[in-house]
């Protein structure tokens, strides 16, 4: 199998993603609301998502349920679960192992900037080599100075751009990485040259503001969102991927989709 039809299980036909990230449990104590996400998972797919981002015992947990969309599969985690900044991750499973499990695809994190940038850039690396072998799409998560904004510098178009080619200089098929709002937002998937999926952002409960920040990062130029919280800790996660759909798929306004999340 070639990596063009494991990326057709994480990109629909226009080229585009919405992807629900369930992995926090690797990295984050704010997990209220994954399992309870994953039941309503048919119910998203209906409304256009399109890819899950998972943990290798998800993956086995919940196999029937990710059988019809495209799958994502961590392969590095927190080496210190409890403190939020996410200071060190390592390396936890092979490409070979996400096989087993019908992954589309592996992702790890690498760290731009901070104390640990070196090792996260290894096991990035290490996994870009691997999933060659196996025609398997690896995406990096970068991420300068750190797993959270923590600075103005970590927040500015101009180093989000440096850090998301460092990932594909370390291999990446997919760089997935923060936008800052700005409108030089579209030098990040410039420099990228790979799709680039956009993070989905702190949780907020204003969706009319969340959805002009996507409307923004497609207008940037992002293929799609690689959304957690907004979707799994909002009381209608279904309603949110819809309103997704109607920018990222449909390329409708903030407003519309915001109409559509309201109905």
């Amino acid at each position: 199998m070639q990596k063009t039809r494991r990326m057709a299980n994480l990109f629909a036909k226009d080229g585009k993603s919405i992807t629900l990230a369930l992995d926090g449990y690797y990295f984050s104590t704010k997990t209220t609301g994954i399992d309870k996400a994953i039941a309503q998972l048919p119910s998203m797919i209906e409304n256009g998502l399109d890819a899950v981002l998972v943990t290798y015992g998800m993956a086995k947990t919940y196999a029937d349920t990710f059988t019809n969309v495209g799958m994502v599969v961590r392969a590095d985690i927190s080496t210190e679960l409890f403190d939020a900044s996410v200071p060190n991750t390592t390396g936890l499973i092979t490409v070979e192992d996400a096989l087993k499990l019908g992954a589309d695809g592996v992702i790890s994190m690498t760290f731009p900037g901070t104390t640990n940038e070196a090792s996260s850039h290894q096991i990035a690396a290490n996994l870009a080599r691997e999933a060659d072998k196996w025609n398997m799409p690896f995406m990096c998560e970068t991420l300068p100075f750190g797993y959270a904004v923590s600075s103005e510098a970590s927040n500015q178009p101009e180093v989000i751009a440096s850090a998301g080619r460092m990932g594909t200089e370390l291999g990446a098929d997919i760089i997935k990485t923060r936008f800052s709002g700005e409108a030089s937002d579209v030098e990040i998937v410039k420099a990228a040259q790979r799709p680039v999926l956009a993070l989905g952002g702190p949780k907020t409960n204003d969706m009319l503001a969340y959805f002009k920040f996507v409307k923004h990062c497609m207008d940037a130029g992002a293929k799609g969102v690689a959304v957690g919280r907004n979707i799994t800790q909002n009381e209608h996660p279904s309603k949110v991927v819809a309103g997704l759909n109607t920018i990222i798929h449909k390329n409708g306004t903030a407003e519309e989709a915001y109409e559509v999340y309201q109905t």
